[in-house]
Parts: structure tokens; C-alpha cells; sequence
């Protein structure tokens, strides 16, 4: 029997589901001092915006990304996503690779420009910024112009130069939003697998988010790659923090523009 809910629609609203999900788990987990890269003090005095503030934010830019992603699907069309699951799986991993490598191609640069340009940083990029202590439901709270041109644009391109179908699309999209979750969530848990497959994780995007590394580390949401041939990458220590959790301290000093 065939399944009423189209492919398409599954790939546009599954991974919005898999990001209040992902997030709500660690609200569940409580506040973890013990692992947290910053106290619970330091969130709730140092972060310039309120949580119901980005949680409309977040809310607004899902209602962009879907309404773009049902374009595209529209647009793009498919006719054989029945059998996309059954492909060999060297092609779908093939299919996956290439839109990780393309989303963060697509990120590296247009983040850094948005750094590097005072005007989008001030108006726009600024906002996410707002967050200097990240948490997992912030993830996605971006200007509404910067969801579009980092996530949205970078999701479609990915999709598009990947090859990969809207049944495909359904799993890595929600994949690649469990990740950017689990980079803003602030906790260094044990037994993250994320923590221990990828160099760009918590810690490593939880350095972008302070003053002194405002202006490395701007790779996301997988590889560090563009960092390193770039020269932005921040090396850093993760050490015991007084009072309980971790602190991730750069291990030399950066000059702070």
C-alpha cells in the first residue's frame, strides 16, 4: 500500500519535526553543569535576545525554508523516487557527500562574507550572533535574509548538484539539521558521536559565538576543511571550567578585529 503523504512533503516538513525534536531532547536532559560549555548563568544573562524572541525567529525562517523547498520540489519533479532507496549504496553515500561538501562550500564563504562585510554583519548576520551563549533550539535563529541565502539557498543548491531525490533529500536534510542542532546545543556530552566523528562539533562552533573567534572557525555544518586551507581555523583546548562543565580556550592568541 502506498503511502499518502508524498515524498516531497516528507522532505519539507520532516526535518522542521527533527528540529524541535532534537532540541526538545535537550531540553528534557535539564541544565547538565557538569557538561555545559557555559553556565546556566551566563546564558541567561549574557545573550542579547529572549528565548521567545528566537523561538518565533526559528518559527519564521521554517515557514521561508518550507515554502521554498515545496517550490523546488514542484519545479524539479521526480518520477522514479519510489525506487531511489534501492540504488546502490555507493550511490546514495556518493549523493550524501557531495551535498555535505557543497553545504559547506556554499556556508564557509557566504559566512564569512557576512563577517567580513560590516554592513550584513551589522544588519544582518548580527542577529545570530545575539546568542553569545548558544543553545540547541537557537540553532536556526537567523535575520530571515540570512536563513535564505545560507540555509535555504545552500539546502536547494545541495539537493540540486547532488542529484539526490526528494525521498533521498528527506534523510540527509534531516541529518544536516540533528548536526547544526547539535553544534548550538552548548553541552560536551560523553558518548556524542558527532563530538567524536567530526572536528567541527560543539566546541568548535561554540568558539565562532565568542569575541575572540568572531572571525574563524565560520565553517558548518560538517568538515573544517575551508578553515584550514583559508587560514580561519582556531585551534582550541577543552578544558575544566571552575564551578562545573568545560570551556573551549584557543591555544594562542588571535588578534580580535
Amino acid at each position: 500500500m502506498e503511502c499518502a503523504v508524498s515524498d516531497e512533503l516528507l522532505g519539507t516538513f520532516v526535518p522542521i519535526l527533527v528540529y524541535w525534536l532534537y532540541s526538545g531532547i535537550f531540553i528534557l536532559l535539564g541544565s547538565f553543569e557538569n557538561y555545559r560549555l557555559h553556565s546556566r548563568k551566563d546564558e541567561d544573562d549574557k545573550n542579547l535576545v529572549t528565548k521567545g524572541v528566537v523561538f518565533k525567529g526559528v518559527l519564521l525562517q521554517q515557514m521561508v525554508q518550507a515554502v521554498v523547498a515545496i517550490v523546488l520540489f514542484t519545479v524539479t519533479g521526480n518520477d522514479n523516487v519510489a525506487l531511489d532507496l534501492r540504488r546502490p549504496v555507493v550511490v546514495l553515500a556518493r549523493q550524501f557527500l557531495i551535498a555535505m561538501l557543497v553545504l559547506d562550500t556554499w556556508q564557509y564563504f557566504m559566512h564569512r562574507y557576512m563577517h567580513h562585510n560590516k554592513f550584513l554583519y551589522r544588519h544582518i548576520h548580527s542577529q545570530h550572533h545575539r546568542l553569545l551563549v548558544p543553545y540547541a533550539f537557537g540553532a536556526l535563529y537567523n535575520h530571515p535574509l540570512e536563513g535564505l541565502l545560507l540555509d535555504t539557498i545552500g539546502g536547494a543548491l545541495s539537493f540540486l548538484l547532488s542529484g539526490m531525490s526528494p525521498r533521498a533529500s528527506i534523510f540527509f536534510f534531516s541529518f544536516a539539521t540533528i548536526k547544526t542542532v547539535d553544534d548550538h546545543c552548548g553541552l560536551w556530552l560523553p558518548g556524542n558521536l558527532f563530538h567524536v566523528l567530526f572536528r567541527n562539533n560543539t566546541a568548535y562552533h561554540d568558539v565562532h559565538h565568542q569575541l575572540y573567534g568572531s572571525k574563524y572557525n565560520f565553517s558548518q555544518p560538517f568538515f573544517v576543511m575551508w578553515d584550514r586551507i583559508f587560514g580561519t581555523y582556531m585551534p582550541y583546548s577543552l578544558e575544566k571550567r571552575v564551578g562545573g562543565g568545560f570551556e573551549a580556550r584557543p591555544t594562542k592568541d588571535y588578534k580580535v578585529d
